[in-house]
């Protein structure tokens, strides 16, 4: 897996990860460390670019959730935002995942307080 990383800016400064190669138990590690690296540079925003990501394995979905919980600082608002049905991150968007990741990230119910677009442009102007 290869992580590709800019920033862009909208309203607010958005860091772009653009992901190449499947997100597995062998590669997951990589993805939490490199968010950790740019969050000791002031990312407080992040944008997950799937496009060239194939497949995502549960150990990739614990890195997803493990993202989500460092950019997320109000954990009792989330838990109760995601109890009710109406949270969705603010700090963690994820855009282009082909038909199958999008069908995985369903299932997983990410989609529940993940944003997820098919636009890298609308994505960064929803921040």
């Amino acid at each position: 897996m290869e992580i590709t990383v800019w920033h862009e800016q909208g309203r607010v400064d958005v860091t772009v990860f653009a992901i190449e190669g499947d997100i597995t138990v062998e590669s997951y590690e990589q993805l939490q460390e490199r968010l950790e690296q740019e969050q000791q540079h002031g990312t407080e925003n992040l944008l997950i670019d799937l496009k060239k990501v194939r497949f995502i394995s549960s150990s990739g979905l614990r890195a997803i959730q493990h993202i989500f919980s460092l950019l997320e600082k109000d954990n009792e608002t989330v838990r109760k935002g995601i109890t009710a049905g109406t949270f969705k991150s603010a700090h963690l968007k994820l855009v282009n995942p082909s038909k199958d990741v999008l069908h995985l990230l369903k299932i997983a119910g990410f989609d529940m307080f993940l944003e997820i677009y098919d636009n890298q442009e609308r994505a960064i102007a929803s921040f």
